[in-house]
């Protein structure tokens, strides 16, 4: 057998081309930073993995990166006792939620486990390579073959202010209910979709609850969600799920803090509640769960810690009649790739998983992710499946370098005061 061990680790920062997409925190930047991560085994085989870009989780890949050589990638447990070691010294890591990136607490073993996300799917690709078999075969084999996704709506402007479009972005606005519905028309022309998920927390919520009426009409009987990113107050999150219940597959996240989610829960009639904000680390299940908080849970293998802890929580969710699904940041194919091969793995995902990858015109691979009726057939060739397409790599990586260091950060507020400099990142709740 080739030799396991890590011989080199490359990390390469990118730039890549984001629409004018709106949230409650602001807008996307033109340019959203991501990492992508290469593993070369002294036998000669890489494995890649991708994972956030900003300036704090790239200082800790470095960090990380040089401890790295002379390990083995099948020692998965030992990658997390690497990153546990990692220093923090410089990085806010408080407790307090990090809603402008929306990935819920900063504490950190969460910051460590962002860091060892992409470098564990990067040493499970390379496994897979040197063993010929496929990620989801080292997760313990798959029990589908394809993994359903849901079209991810977003209000929008045509172009980010100043009039830039990004590269390969031909969709226009969407500002009021007939723009929302004809871009829904276009993901579901596009690549099958079959379910839904607005992005709300944008407008008033009357206009939102608009906006999902438009596409129940327009889509009868299709799974519809709505997330306003901890938007709103108990009470508009009640007035919400009373006006929508008959309609929602469940309401993500409409307001903030495990307390506020029980009482929501508590009351809202039966309509299930999900989250990728108010539990995303282990120490947080507890109170929710038993609280009855969330009923519908979004992991990310990004800052859960990567694909095996992603499987561990959703054993997780099954002991407490959880159900689990996953949440979506800015990404490419290889974390879409990831993302698919463990849930394969993951009994009873019953709800579409997110993604923002139709919205990414750029990439990485040499041969885009393909998504047929809404779902992407899950690879059986070794490691992720996929492969770098170092010409776009490269080409990315000197839009980074060339940057006066404006958008090595996710800062969609920033990215709001180019339109409105008046704009102050709204206090919760909203509305």
């Amino acid at each position: 057998m080739k030799d396991l061990t890590v011989a080199e680790v490359r990390l390469t920062p990118i730039l890549v081309a984001d629409p004018p997409l709106l949230n409650t925190q602001g807008v996307h930047q033109p340019y959203t930073p991501r990492l992508i991560v290469e593993v070369v085994t002294a036998g000669g085989v890489t494995g890649v993995g991708e994972t956030y870009g900003d300036t704090e989780y790239l200082e800790l890949a470095r960090s990380f990166a040089r401890r790295l050589p002379g390990h083995p990638v099948s020692d998965l447990n030992g990658l997390l006792a690497l990153a546990g070691a990692l220093p923090l010294d410089g990085h806010r890591t408080d407790g307090s939620v990090d809603v402008g990136g929306l990935r819920g607490v900063r504490t950190a073993d969460k910051l460590r486990l962002s860091v060892v996300s992409g470098f564990e799917v990067a040493c499970l690709d390379a496994l897979g390579r040197t063993l010929g078999m496929p990620v989801h075969a080292l997760l313990g084999g798959k029990v589908r073959d394809r993994v359903e996704y849901s079209a991810y709506l977003f209000y929008r402007w045509a172009a980010h202010p100043g009039g830039e479009a990004a590269a390969g972005d031909d969709w226009g606005a969407a500002l009021d209910p007939d723009g929302i519905v004809d871009q829904a028309r276009r993901f579901a022309a596009d690549h099958g979709f079959g379910s839904f998920k607005l992005k709300g927390g944008v407008f008033p919520p009357e206009e939102e609850v608009a906006a999902v009426r438009a596409l129940a009409e327009a889509f009868p009987g299709r799974p519809l969600r709505l997330d306003p990113n901890g938007a709103w107050s108990v009470e508009t999150s009640l007035k919400v799920a009373d006006e929508l219940r008959d309609v929602l597959e469940y309401l993500e996240d409409p307001t903030t803090g495990t307390p506020a989610m029980a009482e929501v829960a508590a009351r809202a009639g039966g309509l299930p509640l999900a989250t990728n904000m108010c539990v995303t680390t282990f120490p947080e299940i507890a109170e929710a769960f038993t609280a009855g908080a969330v009923q519908v849970l979004l992991s990310d293998h990004h800052y859960w810690g990567g694909l095996r802890n992603t499987q561990q929580l959703a054993a997780v969710c099954r002991a407490f009649g959880v159900g689990v699904s996953m949440h979506s940041n800015t990404h490419l194919g290889v974390s879409l790739a990831a993302m698919t091969h463990v849930a394969a793995t993951v009994p009873g995902l019953e709800h579409a998983c997110d993604t923002h990858y139709p919205w990414q015109a750029e990439d990485v691979l040499t041969e885009r992710i393909a998504f047929l009726d809404g779902a992407v057939t899950v690879p059986d060739a070794p490691g992720l499946g996929v492969t770098l397409d170092r010409d776009r790599l490269d080409a990315l990586h000197r839009r980074w370098l060339a940057d006066d260091g404006s958008m090595r950060d996710r800062d969609d507020a920033a990215a709001m005061r180019r339109a409105d400099p008046r704009w102050k990142t709204p206090s919760v709740p909203r509305w």
